[in-house]
């Protein structure tokens, strides 16, 4: 039963045209970014889980999708189906083997842009050890100044997609555990600070937090 990913835009690799002078970088924040999955649970339901703490890259322009590039790591390790025992089955041996494949990865290969808000993403998903291609389905929620200290620029991610576990070598337990896995994904990636171009749009940043103001003299002024 797989899971993984990360999220979800796209990196580095042969045949991707250079960024463009509008992108910048993103880190992506492992608090707020997380992989759900579902998978059929022996036909009675779906069991569902989360894994959280993915790490990884994101160059992104908001006006030109093809040229972004993502670079994702998640911690298989740290799946979640709310049982500890569960949790243990599927990270044994004989399903993920986190002991010797402890985490998953997605780098992405190409972008197909759908409108302002939506791409399909693809890219190349290495789980269990073994490699394949992931189409995304992406949606870009928000790209603005968070908020919240340190009041970066941020951006939020949604995105799905669906593999089948054999296909990662992943077949114990055929009849109890459905081959169909669903993923979900909600991404948050903080634009880095690294000088430059980068760090220009973040102190340009129409959504910045205002500046403190001084505060006002109580000394009357002169007529």
């Amino acid at each position: 039963m797989p899971v993984r990913l990360g999220a979800l835009l796209l990196l580095l690799s042969p045949g991707i045209p250079p960024a463009s002078a509008a992108s910048a970088s993103y880190e992506l924040d492992p608090v707020h970014t997380r992989v759900l999955f579902a998978v059929e649970h022996a036909g009675f339901s779906s069991a569902l889980g989360t894994v959280s703490g993915s790490s990884g890259q994101l160059r992104f322009d908001p006006d030109d999708w093809s040229t972004a590039r993502l670079e994702v790591s998640v911690p298989l390790q740290r799946l979640d189906l709310g049982d500890e025992k569960w949790n243990q089955a599927v990270r044994a041996g004989n399903l993920l083997d986190t002991e010797q494949f402890p985490t998953a990865t997605f780098v992405s290969t190409r972008i197909e842009p759908i409108d302002p808000q939506r791409a399909s993403v693809y890219g190349t998903l290495t789980l269990h050890g073994i490699s394949k291609e992931v189409k995304l389905d992406v949606t870009l929620n928000a790209l603005k100044r968070h908020p919240l200290p340190p009041f970066r620029r941020t951006a939020g991610f949604s995105a799905t997609a669906t593999l089948s576990r054999a296909d990662f070598g992943i077949d114990a337990w055929k009849s109890v555990i459905g081959d169909r896995v669903e993923l979900r994904l909600e991404v948050e990636a903080t634009r880095t600070r690294k000088g430059g171009a980068d760090e220009a749009m973040d102190n340009n940043d129409d959504d910045s937090e205002p500046t403190p103001t001084t505060k006002p003299s109580t000394e009357p002024t002169t007529p």
